[in-house]
């Protein structure tokens, strides 16, 4: 009874323009700059950063196999709650086809440029179980991290969306999907952005950074896999995103990132990063961690939950969702 009383004050609100239909999505940016302009004007205050000295040749063993915990624990819970509620089988279902693009996706990338991006140089860190890939063998915790990171982005985004933020999640789903011309309709400020940002990027590394040689490949890939579904389905997903819920994913997903790279990944050498594919801006405060780290976890939630609302919309639609894709007829 009080969830419903919410949910109608929330929507009574939209319809008197006490929340503009253009605020929702802004919030995660302000929420983002919020954390991001303090912590970069702290980190950049660090001019002798520490030097972690370790005395063991073996100081982590089996650390980025355990450490994949970070992800599996929130899975089975989070996933325990999902699979209990036999009310929420439309999302379960979204859910599973999400997974079905996504986790296939970050495998090919993966395996095709893996190690173009990332050395993996403490070995006794990890089992040993290697999967043949473009330039050499990956260690399977990498194919474990794909999938129980996506997992964990998307279970944290349903359990908001769907329990601890609901009051705020589309309040007639079927009404609103069916009400779609088309679901692709670019936005074409997101392709300026992306271009924008790849030439900035360039041009710091060829005239600016440490390590100019090479291309910033790596922070082109996140900004494609970003953008990519941004410029396609922004539009026909901004009024379906819980934004309260999106902002919750975002900030946990950055935290559990910063705790797992910055404290340990990293300065244990579980993985390091091969300038030549890199910006070339560290933070040295974070053991010269790469900008491009913070930027996986934004790029990654953001794409997750534009890929998820979008498939929700689809499964909606039905027999009609093919000739909705650009808009061949409102049916």
């Amino acid at each position: 009874m009080e969830a419903d009383e919410t949910a109608h004050r929330v929507e009574n609100d939209r319809r008197h323009g006490r929340w503009p239909s253009g605020q929702p999505y802004r919030v995660p940016v302000l929420l983002a700059a919020m954390l991001i302009v303090p912590t970069a004007l702290t980190l950049s205050s660090v001019e002798h950063p520490g030097v972690l000295n370790v005395a063991s040749d073996n100081p982590t063993p089996y650390g980025y196999t355990w450490s994949l915990l970070l992800f599996i624990v929130p899975v089975a819970v989070l996933g325990g709650w999902f699979a209990r509620r036999p009310a929420l089988h439309f999302p379960r279902r979204a859910f599973w086809r999400t997974l079905a693009v996504l986790v296939p996706l970050g495998f090919v990338l993966d395996l095709a440029f893996g190690n173009a991006f990332f050395v993996f140089g403490n070995q006794r860190a990890t089992l040993g179980v290697k999967v043949p890939a473009v330039g050499g063998a990956l260690p399977v915790e990498e194919f474990v991290f794909y999938l129980s990171g996506f997992m964990a982005a998307l279970l944290s985004y349903v359990w908001a969306d769907e329990y601890w933020m609901s009051a705020y999640n589309v309040p007639d789903y079927r009404a609103q999907a069916h009400a779609i011309v088309r679901l692709v309709r670019p936005h074409y400020p997101s392709v300026w952005f992306g271009i924008a940002l790849i030439a900035a990027a360039a041009t710091y590394k060829r005239w600016f950074s440490d390590a100019p040689a090479g291309f910033p490949w790596y922070f082109t890939y996140l900004t494609l896999g970003a953008l990519v579904p941004s410029v396609a389905l922004f539009h026909t997903a901004r009024s379906f995103i819980n934004w309260r819920a999106f902002s919750f994913t975002f900030l946990l997903m950055l935290l559990i990132s910063l705790l797992w790279e910055v404290t340990l990944a990293v300065p244990y050498g579980w993985w390091g990063f091969r300038p030549e594919a890199m910006i070339g801006i560290h933070i040295d405060a974070w053991y010269g961690l790469p900008i491009e780290e913070p930027l996986v976890w934004m790029a990654v939630s953001y794409a997750t939950v534009i890929v998820y609302e979008v498939i929700k919309i689809w499964l909606e639609l039905g027999v009609r969702a093919p000739e909705r894709f650009f808009g061949a007829g409102k049916g």
